[in-house]
């Protein structure tokens, strides 16, 4: 019997936790045959509802889910993990800055950093969906000193997500004919979703979609404010489509990358593309075999392209600048 993949999902009661674990205990996530153990780890106050979260997998019955347990203790929630899914987190809410987003959550991922040190299993990799990820992602690796820098992944897939569909709406294609979106940066206003190295129905985009304007004025804007625009309409943050990119990232990650195309993950810069090292920053990436990736190398990056991932870098800089208390020995 194939052993089960265990998984660990912080702030699984919340609304992206709750759209992600079932997709992940039937099989959504690694596949028909491949069982998965679940770990729920949520704040003391949020376990009575997490509990009717867990009748609720309990009543569907899933063959895949060979156990489950919530709790409130990390360093439990972590231990032998082969993927930790750091979901939990303050949500940006209508008004709060990003600076205030900085700081209240970045000690959560003090705490998160070392309980997967001490617990998390020899091939763990982490992927960080709480908001600002980039910067989260940051901290928790610096208090991690035993896990390698190429396990630690922060999710840019929603924005890669977004401006895919938003070029196949535009060229009034499916989106399954638009590949080689990347998005370059930060998660934030400052990101740059590369439409001149995108293509759709293996054109380049440029060539199907003729109006410069568009892409400056209407698609970079439209993809970097998205989530400011969910949040407005619906008043929350993106929780749906947030979990499918949490899953999109961990698929793309643990499976071989299909032709030339490729994804998007924050990852710890080894100075590629002239961004500095050591920041965790979104580039165009391949799986070559399921476990190990790299950066796609010899892209063309014209000047104004350059100006777009350097004002990230530099936004990213101004981040880590912000959170140097909070970083630990592996920063």
């Amino acid at each position: 019997m194939t052993a089960p993949i265990r998984i660990a999902v912080t702030g699984a009661g919340g609304q992206i936790g709750y759209a992600l674990i079932f997709r992940i205990a039937s099989g959504g996530l690694f596949g028909p045959s491949q069982p998965v153990s679940l770990r729920l780890l949520e704040i003391t106050p949020a376990l009575p509802s997490l509990k009717g979260t867990l009748m609720e997998l309990e009543d569907c019955a899933f063959p895949l889910l060979a156990d489950v347990q919530a709790t409130d203790q990390a360093t439990t929630a972590f231990e032998g993990a082969d993927w930790v899914i750091l979901v939990g987190g303050l949500p940006r809410k209508e008004g709060m800055t990003r600076a205030d987003l900085i700081r209240a959550n970045g000690p959560i991922f003090t705490g998160q950093g070392k309980a997967i040190n001490d617990a998390a299993g020899p091939n763990v990799r982490v992927l960080t969906v709480a908001n600002p990820c980039n910067t989260n992602c940051l901290i928790a690796k610096s208090h991690a000193p035993n896990i390698p820098a190429d396990r630690w992944f922060a999710m840019t897939r929603l924005d890669q997500n977004r401006a895919a569909a938003q070029l196949a709406e535009k060229a009034g294609v499916p989106v399954s004919e638009v590949t080689n979106v990347t998005i370059w940066g930060n998660h934030s206003d400052t990101q740059y979703p590369d439409y001149k190295n995108a293509k759709i129905g293996g054109a380049p985009a440029t060539t199907v979609i003729t109006d410069p304007t568009w892409f400056t004025e209407q698609y970079i804007p439209g993809v970097a404010k998205r989530g400011s625009a969910v949040i407005k309409a619906r008043g929350a943050s993106s929780a749906a489509s947030a979990a499918n990119a949490a899953l999109d990232s961990v698929r793309s990650l643990s499976t071989p990358s299909k032709g030339d195309d490729w994804f998007s993950t924050g990852v710890v810069s080894d100075g590629s593309y002239g961004i500095p090292a050591g920041l965790i920053y979104s580039f165009p990436m391949i799986s070559s075999d399921g476990g190990r990736w790299s950066i796609v190398p010899g892209l063309t990056i014209d000047d104004e392209a350059r100006g777009r991932l350097d004002a990230s870098a530099k936004e990213l800089q101004a981040e880590r600048e912000a959170v140097k208390d909070l970083l630990g020995p592996a920063s």
